[in-house]
């Protein structure tokens, strides 16, 4: 199978109609970031901010997850964050099954064309769909798994943070293993 590029896949966002979403969006939320980044962050959907600008995580969660990156030392611009959804789902409600199922072949595409080495599911939904279904974030965050010769694990959501700042120092936790992950992964 041929390996397309992520210009390809974006245009096959850009043009998709396989979904409802496709007639309530405003921009198609692609992805962002390097293009041959060792470590990719995989959210479930774009909210309101994304869905206007076109670019993952830049709300008020996104503002948080830089700061996480800030803090251990992981440039934004050296990694890719996509979301299984591109379109964002009317009023910020979960991504529907059917949803992700139509959606999750261009993530898989952004996966194989970016080959990260380590993949960070951002929240509970995202680790649902890429590590297992009955995935349970508040006992598995930070816990690494091997999904096709991937490192993968999942922290709590941004947004899930905004809304219970104690789980924070978790956060840190995990992020601090991340990067610990990654320079393991230069040795």
């Amino acid at each position: 199978m041929e390996t397309k590029t992520l210009e390809e896949i974006k245009r096959a966002c850009e043009a998709c109609e396989k979904c409802e979403l496709c007639k309530t969006r405003t921009n198609v939320v692609f992805g962002t970031g390097n293009e041959n980044a060792r470590l990719m962050f995989i959210g479930e959907a774009p909210g309101q901010k994304e869905d206007e600008s076109g670019i993952p995580f830049v709300g008020a969660a996104g503002k948080l997850l830089n700061k996480y990156l800030d803090a251990v030392g992981i440039a934004r611009e050296d990694v890719y964050i996509a979301n299984i959804l591109k379109c964002r789902p009317p009023k910020n409600r979960d991504p529907l099954p059917a949803e992700e199922d139509m959606c999750i072949d261009y993530l898989r595409d952004q996966v194989l064309a970016i080959r990260p080495k380590v993949i960070v599911c951002l929240g509970r939904i995202s680790a649902m769909r890429i590590i297992k279904p009955d995935f349970k974030i508040t006992a598995e965050h930070g816990k690494w798994f091997d999904k096709n010769g991937y490192s993968v694990c999942a922290v709590y959501h941004p947004a899930a943070l905004l809304r219970d700042p104690r789980k924070k120092d978790e956060m840190l936790a995990d992020m601090i293993a991340i990067k610990a992950r990654m320079d393991g992964e230069d040795a």
